[in-house]
């Protein structure tokens, strides 16, 4: 078993209902005045807005490196003052030092919330990952076959509890039916998969005719807040979550996720209009469980929507938040448009990696072969 540690290691943890419940925990817990500006970085997934808005603050964004950590220059000193937190995560599941960013918090007197969302396990440095934070976040139902669950952690400062409700009786049920159609999907639960498929199609009836009659036209603001669904925020995970993952082993899901990163580098070399975003380092990937292989397509936007067609596990991160800004130097952008993030999950088999990367290869050289002819 590979011998990596987790941000569920750390000595002080409370549970939730999601990574982004887990931010909003995290803002309670220091406690910042109403109107208080929290620091996002630019490239960003909408569920690291929405907690900071829905406690009742302020954005402000900062730009990144091109090895992904922030660019601190890209902060206006003149709003430092109003700052109370800056949201700093471990894209793709690829952890590294804060050292730095640690100094930067601690010189200004700014708390840093350490987004391990992507990064349930690694070595970030000199620390755990984790433990560069006042606080960390992180989304179990990312790691895990569990419906939900996010954790709120911290290496330093003792969590004040959380003041949640237990979910209803009728959420509970409904979470250990979707743990059973999940298992049943992979062909675990065989002997009574028939039985429960009758259940299976009347919960996901009645999710699509909710979701079909909320998708009325609202502004991208409020559009996506909603599809944020932060409304179990303050509740307890459910039980069938914290049954799994009390007992699930670790050591398969981080050595299947390093193998799976590792098979998509080895079909990424060398290759006309895609590179992988960083050089691939098997030292670097051995001490973390990589959530994703992020690779950097120069066209990016037909291949894209072609392989979300053919239903494979790639995805982009290209939902970011209005007003978000243009900053200098900000890599933020760019990574927006050309990063497709190529999912390493432990229950993808080789087979199915390389299905998804000769897929990717087969458009890559369709496209080369349109767009410069002469060179196919």
């Amino acid at each position: 078993m590979p011998n990596i540690r987790s941000v569920e290691a750390l000595p002080h943890t409370a549970f939730t209902t999601s990574g982004r419940a887990a931010i909003y925990q995290a803002l309670l817990q220091l406690k910042p005045p109403a109107g208080s500006l929290v620091l996002v970085p630019t490239y960003h997934c909408p569920t690291m807005v929405a907690p900071v808005l829905l406690a009742q603050l302020q954005v402000s964004y900062f730009g990144l490196l091109p090895n992904g950590l922030p660019n601190l220059d890209t902060i206006n000193p003149a709003i430092l003052d109003k700052c109370k937190a800056i949201l700093v995560p471990h894209y793709f599941g690829l952890a590294q030092s804060l050292n730095k960013v640690r100094q930067w918090c601690d010189g200004h007197g700014i708390a840093l919330i350490e987004d391990c969302a992507h990064c349930y396990f690694g070595e970030a440095g000199e620390r755990a990952v984790g433990a560069w934070g006042d606080f960390a976040t992180a989304s179990l139902s990312k790691f895990f076959p569990v419906p939900e669950a996010g954790l709120l952690a911290s290496a330093h400062r003792a969590i004040t509890p959380l003041q949640l409700e237990n979910p209803s009786l009728k959420a509970q049920l409904k979470g250990w039916l979707d743990v059973m159609e999940l298992a049943s999907s992979y062909q675990r639960l065989r002997g009574v998969s028939a039985l429960l498929a009758p259940f299976f199609r009347f919960k996901n009836f009645r999710a699509q005719t909710s979701n079909a009659q909320e998708a009325e036209a609202q502004p991208v603001a409020s559009t996506m807040m909603r599809d944020c669904d932060m409304s179990r925020i303050q509740q307890t995970p459910l039980s069938a979550a914290m049954a799994l993952k009390a007992t699930l082993p670790r050591g398969r899901i981080i050595a299947r996720r390093q193998q799976n990163f590792a098979n998509y580098a080895a079909h990424f070399v060398d290759v006309p209009g895609a590179r992988p975003l960083f050089p691939y380092n098997p030292n670097s990937v051995g001490s973390t469980a990589p959530y994703v292989f992020p690779l950097w397509v120069d066209e990016p936007d037909e291949i894209y929507q072609a392989l979300r067609l053919l239903k494979l596990p790639v995805f982009r991160w290209d939902r970011i938040w209005p007003s978000t800004p243009t900053l200098p130097q900000d890599v933020g952008p760019l990574w927006s448009h050309h990063v497709l993030q190529l999912l390493c999950h432990q229950d993808l088999s080789s087979e199915d990696i390389d299905h998804t990367a000769e897929m990717l290869l087969r458009l890559l050289k369709a496209q080369r072969s349109t767009l410069h002819p002469a060179e196919a």
